[in-house]
């Protein structure tokens, strides 16, 4: 009995969320929109499968990944370059990482550049790229005896500190610090990424009651102005996200920085500012990491908190905290963080109902304060738990446009050239090229929009929005096949060059065409028919 019950409840839920869904798609989607995905490395978890030095697995996986990520809607991956003190890419100051290779240091064979790699391939799928670091855990566990003599563990003992099964990297340590910062600029200046990423690992999560280590640390470089180690502590984190955020910019002010916290910075019985919420911990008193003095101070461009909570749950409820997040956000942008390695994997029953995922994208749609979502993780989403593929399909019907960007001060593009829509085989060949003005420095990409009838619709609607094309494009000739254009249809195309911020150009003129007798060929508007005047 209790089995057909069950049967019966998902019966109903999985229908009722693909009614959810399905209804709306009918409201319309915003046009620009993060929709990202984490892919975790350490230990293998989303990439690659398992470690190998064979290049040729890597890169398999990788084109097999980012065309799952592009058919459920993706704009954007944050990838975990630097798990625990290594490195997915030749490194001044770490080791290549055992998740790769299998053996710490160990290159890939024939030796190549993983990073720039998965950097080329995700920007031709018109994503952006984030490359996620972990600046101060080290290691996974407490063997050591297979780090490289190139690992921060044995490179700079002093500065790693052991808590509870792992070794961590002392926030404290000036020098250790500006090592930090010295690799995030090293992948910043080597690599064209779209992003540098932090997640909630500053001071590591409380293990028991146990005290971080960092005791004769601080009496070394704190005491003298901090009565309180706490508030030392958070200095520390503060400090360096300064530095790492003025480094960055430094460098190439394109590059956005933002973390993706805990998803709860304080509880508002400690502090007025806090949340509704009754978190046993939080990201200011026990990561030591002010978020909100980040956001104010404009040290990073975006926040993602880790809102992997159901809506409704009591001592964080995934609703109450997006709105407090949207009411904090600063000027910088805001992207939910969404738990779907929780889906029908956690204790509490809401995770087993099909539709809260749906219903949390909903509630990001409706604050118009939030930017977008990003899924923890890969191959949590992949695996499909109670059809969650199809929930992202259906919001994500429609191609989107990032987040713009206002803040960076990049020039804007003007329109493009649209030449000509030929016949190609039955389909119609798109071809275009930069304005004039812009052929020594093209744009970043190109929207290309279709219009069904003659004459340009609405450009704000997404369903208009018929591909962005690769990233970074700079082909001397531009061209794009349109396949789905049916016998005696008529469309209209434009197309507008979008810069690194992800704002566009004014529209390009507008080319109308028709499918007649399977050929594509210029449309011309019927002329009026002549009625002759009656003689009666």
């Amino acid at each position: 009995m209790k089995i057909r019950f069950l049967w019966l409840f998902l019966f109903i839920s999985v229908s009722f969320s693909s009614l959810y869904a399905q209804g709306t798609r009918s409201r319309r989607a915003p046009k620009h929109e993060m929709r990202a995905v984490w892919v975790a490395t350490v230990m293998n978890l989303d990439f690659p499968e398992k470690p190998t030095t064979w290049s040729t697995a890597h890169k398999e996986q990788w084109k097999k990944r980012l065309e799952q990520y592009k058919d459920l809607g993706f704009n954007a991956v944050f990838f975990q370059v630097r798990p625990a003190g290594d490195a997915f890419y030749l490194s001044e100051f770490a080791p290549w990482s055992e998740y790769l290779t299998g053996r710490q240091d160990l290159p890939p064979k024939p030796e190549y550049d993983v990073l720039a790699y998965l950097i080329e391939e995700t920007h031709k799928q018109g994503m952006e790229f984030h490359a996620w670091l972990n600046p101060f855990r080290a290691t996974m566990n407490l063997d050591t005896a297979d780090l490289s003599i190139r690992h921060v563990f044995n490179r700079h003992r002093r500065w790693v500190k052991r808590y509870g099964r792992r070794y961590y990297i002392d926030p404290g340590v000036p020098q250790a610090r500006e090592h930090i910062r010295d690799v995030v600029a090293e992948v910043v200046q080597k690599y064209d990424v779209d992003g540098i990423h932090f997640d909630d690992y500053f001071y590591p999560f409380p293990v028991g009651g146990e005290p971080f280590p960092d005791s004769t640390t601080y009496l070394t470089w704190g005491i003298q102005n901090y009565k309180d180690i706490n508030n030392w502590r958070r200095n520390n984190i503060d400090q360096f996200m300064e530095m790492i955020s003025t480094t960055i910019k430094e460098i190439k002010p394109h590059v956005y920085f933002g973390v993706s916290p805990f998803g709860v910075w304080r509880n508002k019985e400690d502090d007025r500012m806090g949340s509704e919420t009754n978190a046993s911990v939080s990201s200011y008193d026990d990561l030591y990491a002010d978020v909100l003095k980040w956001i104010r101070r404009d040290w990073i461009d975006y926040v993602v908190p880790q809102l992997y909570w159901h809506i409704g749950f009591e001592p964080a409820d995934h609703q109450l905290l997006q709105r407090w997040w949207s009411l904090n956000k600063g000027d910088g942008q805001l992207y939910i963080g969404h738990a779907a390695y929780k889906i029908a994997n956690d204790k509490q029953e809401q995770w087993y109902e099909p539709n809260e995922i749906a219903r949390q994208i909903h509630l990001t749609r409706r604050n118009r304060r939030i930017d977008g979502s990003v899924f923890f993780r890969s191959s949590s989403v992949l695996g499909d738990p109670l059809n969650v593929k199809d929930t992202l399909r259906a919001y994500y019907e429609y191609p989107a446009l990032l987040p713009e960007r206002e803040g960076m001060s990049l020039a804007v593009f003007q329109a493009p050239d649209l030449k000509k829509v030929k016949n190609k085989r039955g389909d119609a060949r798109i071809i275009w090229s930069p304005n004039e003005v812009n052929k020594e420095q093209p744009p970043y990409y190109y929207a290309i929009y279709k219009f069904p009838g003659a004459g340009v619709g609405d450009m704000s609607d997404p369903r208009n929005l018929y591909r962005i094309t690769a990233l970074g494009e700079t082909e001397s000739k531009y061209s794009l096949i349109d396949t789905k254009i049916q016998e005696g249809q008529v469309f209209t195309y434009v197309i507008t060059a979008v810069n690194r911020a992800h704002i566009e150009s004014s529209a390009s003129e507008a080319i109308t065409v028709m499918r007649k007798n399977g050929r594509v060929k210029k449309y011309k508007r019927p002329k009026p028919s002549k009625r002759r005047r009656s003689r009666g």
